[in-house]
């Protein structure tokens, strides 16, 4: 027996769709805009490459302080009006980057891009739709990645051509005018104006979130996973080129490799998205630390399994990302899951933020092999902590039959 639909509750086809396209703008004007931007911007202003790059990191660890505020309040209100809020912020952010004219302008618009950040990329729109769909939610979740997967692919190019034609500072103010004038309304007009999974006199406590006894310890394993996870994204999105250079390859080979990333992962979100209902979301991240684990230890030999293992890594990393959306929402039920969703936005902006840094200082120290060393045995280790998950959530299940 399946539960009633809520009334006025949106359909998937037009709530999934709305979200994967906005999506693909956030993620690309945002996390992935300064690989195109840096030189340009290094080249006019004078700033060092790393300069310019510590502004994601900025935007990163305010996205991962203003997430927990709301997750919470998605769960309350619904999230109409926090991601509306967050493309305004990027929309702003984008404006004051377009005219930035000194490194404390600079660094003022990526602080209220990350405030965007944190309300408009995943960790807001999968709490989004666990508020309008509830524990139906899976399928819903898997599509959007299925869109944001294409974020770089999409972007990147485009962003070059505005470059071309009118400068970084123009591509910014593009950006900036998509989305006050198109991303925001968008959403006010889509998104429904409240969640479906907090009744209106439970509102108020829906914001709250209380784990007690051994969800405690599911929750800290949950966050230590996509903790680790985000942190091995953030810093192979940064260094992988760099680190197959380290290898011994051309440049031109190491970016031929890099094309298989986003095929690769949004081939394995997919097969994620299609079969997914047949088992529990533990298996897909038990899938996706394995896929990345034996990817990065494949990065140690020769070039032909280097080759493989940029298809495993990138698919493990895809359908992680789906895992990251589910699994709270299976392990701990929809009422809680948009405030767990932005609770757990918090340490991995802040593993995304330090990742690079860290691993470019690893990189200085020991070169390619001491560097991938360490990721094999953070990646290793993340498999340790899912088998570990998997027993106590295995646990937890059996004590509630």
């Amino acid at each position: 027996m399946t539960d009633a639909v809520p009334e006025g509750r949106p359909k998937p086809r037009v709530i999934v769709p709305a979200l994967g396209v906005m999506q693909i703008l956030a993620w690309g004007s945002t996390f992935y805009v300064l690989a195109v931007l840096t030189p340009e911007i290094a080249a006019e202003t004078g700033w060092t490459t790393d300069w310019v790059v510590a502004g994601i990191s900025v935007g990163l660890l305010v996205a991962g302080v203003v997430s927990p505020r709301v997750g919470r309040a998605i769960g309350a209100h619904g999230g109409r009006l926090a991601l509306a809020g967050g493309a305004a912020l990027i929309g702003l952010g984008l404006l004051m980057l377009g005219t930035t004219q000194n490194y404390v302008w600079y660094i003022a618009a990526w602080v209220i891009i990350g405030g965007g950040m944190g309300a408009g990329l995943y960790d807001a729109a999968f709490a989004t739709l666990g508020s309008i769909y509830g524990r139906d939610a899976r399928n819903a979740i898997a599509s959007v990645t299925l869109f944001g997967g294409f974020s770089s692919t999409v972007i990147w190019p485009i962003t070059a051509l505005l470059i071309e034609y009118v400068g970084w500072r123009g591509a910014c103010l593009t950006y900036a005018a998509v989305f006050i004038g198109l991303v925001v309304p968008a959403y006010l007009l889509i998104l429904p104006r409240r969640s479906f999974i907090a009744p209106a006199a439970d509102r108020a406590l829906a914001s709250r979130v209380t784990l007690e006894g051994q969800e405690r310890w599911l929750f800290v394993l949950v966050a230590a996973v996509v903790t680790i996870g985000a942190a091995i994204l953030s810093l192979m999105g940064n260094l992988m080129l760099l680190l197959l250079q380290g290898r011994g390859m051309e440049l031109a080979a190491a970016v031929a490799l890099g094309t298989l990333i986003g095929p690769s992962a949004v081939g394995a979100r997919m097969i994620e998205r299609f079969a997914g209902n047949q088992y529990h979301p533990i298996w897909t991240m038990m899938a996706s630390t394995l896929l990345v684990a034996i990817g990065a230890l494949l990065f140690l030999f020769e070039f032909t399994y280097i080759a493989l293992g940029v298809i495993f890594y990138a698919a493990g990393n895809g359908i992680g990302t789906i895992a990251k959306g589910t699994l709270p929402l299976a392990l701990f039920g929809p009422e809680r899951y948009p405030a767990l969703v932005g609770r757990l936005g918090l340490p991995v902006m802040v593993a995304m933020a330090a990742a690079p840094f860290a691993g470019a200082v690893a990189y200085r120290l020991g070169g390619a092999p001491w560097t991938l060393l360490i990721l094999c045995t953070i990646a290793l280790t993340n498999v340790v902590l899912v088998m570990l998950l998997f027993r106590l959530s295995g646990a937890a299940r059996r004590a509630r039959d």
